[in-house]
């Protein structure tokens, strides 16, 4: 029987990827992420439709930003760079460093003072990224790059770079494919604005219908088939201590524990608005409570444990089906930006809750167990 490996997005869509035939592909396995239905969720809260979370943390650096970096690094790479530069909360940083010592160049990686779950960082620091942490939050290292990579030989792989949009609109086909149709809503935490803009995109060329938002300089790649014939309506939930496109423009010193998602002044703006606007979507916002209270309840009654930021699309998403903003017997897709893993440090803040100590004699361990059944 002959088995075909698969061997990531690049091959898998390289028709579909503004890459030259012979780039080589930079990549680690990512994409195919599961696309989970709820099944308790729903019931809970009276949800007659569909609800389903597309778990990005089981790419292979834990987040969705494989998705982008496998293509951006493949192309710089392609062009002939021996270094990438990032500005990172945290996935960022892990998903450059990644790709690099797989590419064999230099990562450098600009984060923020004290601001970066230890699980991110650490990622970084085991694949030999070259960090630097600043006095300052994401936007003033997102500045920063943007400067250096004017006077400096490096590639920038942020989401400024039109490739990585390229690679992360991927996860649309992915849900397309895996449902048979879009889904009526599509939901994501929003930061700096780039993946909902790429998911846009990728929609977009599913369907076969263009959009006023490019990831490559205009370079629309439609099936000649398309195989759907709608898109979803794109929400983009923020945390309300970072949250620009509830406020009209920047936010000077953005605060969240969903640290993925501390960006006060997105690269996308204008993307996201776009987008907004084609899809008749809409951004709203949830406090850290709401975000952490969702995360585990999502963790406590589905299985599923996602990074904080990852629990905003879906904490909004249950709180618009509440409201019927999302009508009973839709599609939902949430996406799950990150695994849990990234930032255990959020769950574990109160140490561990419910251990339960016992003698190490069979009667103890027997009354306990009862004690819960």
């Amino acid at each position: 029987m002959e088995v075909t490996r698969y061997t990531g997005l690049i091959e898998h869509y390289r028709n579909r990827l503004p890459l030259a035939a012979d780039a080589r592909a930079i990549s680690l396995g990512e994409g195919r992420t599961p696309l989970i239905k709820l099944e308790n969720l729903p019931r809970q809260v009276g949800f007659e439709g569909e609800l389903y979370v597309k778990f990005e943390g089981l790419n292979p650096t834990g987040s969705f930003k494989d998705r982008g970096m496998t293509v951006a690094v493949t192309q710089a790479v392609h062009e002939g760079a021996k270094a990438i530069i990032c500005a990172s909360t945290g996935n960022t940083s892990a998903a450059a460093a990644a790709y690099a010592v797989r590419a064999g160049v230099t990562a450098f990686v600009l984060i923020p003072d004290g601001k970066i779950a230890l699980g991110k960082l650490a990622q970084a620091v085991v694949h030999g990224a070259v960090v630097l942490q600043i006095q300052g939050n994401f936007d003033d290292g997102m500045r920063l790059v943007k400067e250096i990579g004017e006077t400096t030989p490096v590639a920038i792989v942020n989401s400024i770079n039109p490739y990585r949009l390229q690679g992360q609109k991927t996860a649309s086909f992915e849900i397309v494919e895996a449902l048979g149709r879009a889904p009526d809503f599509h939901c994501l935490p929003v930061g700096n604005a780039g993946n909902i803009s790429a998911h846009w995109i990728g929609y977009s060329e599913m369907a076969g219908i263009a959009t006023s938002i490019s990831a490559y300089h205009g370079d629309g790649r439609f099936l000649d088939q398309p195989l759907t014939g709608k898109r979803p309506r794109m929400v983009g939930y923020q945390a309300a201590g970072s949250a620009p496109f509830m406020r009209g423009g920047p936010v000077r010193n953005p605060e969240t524990v969903a640290t993925a998602i501390r960006i006060g002044d997105p690269q996308s703006w204008q993307l996201a608005w776009a987008l907004q606007k084609e899809s008749d979507g809409w951004f709203d916002e949830c406090t850290d409570d709401e975000i952490l209270a969702t995360q585990k309840l999502l963790a406590g009654s589905e299985g599923v444990f996602c990074e904080p930021a990852s629990a905003a699309s879906l904490c909004g998403a249950l709180r618009d089906i509440k409201s019927g903003k999302i009508a009973q017997g839709s599609t939902v897709v949430c996406t799950l930006t990150g695994n849990g893993l990234k930032d255990p440090d959020i769950v574990m803040r109160d140490g561990l809750k419910g251990l339960i100590q016992v003698p190490a004699e069979r009667a103890a361990v027997e009354k306990a167990l009862l004690a819960h059944l």
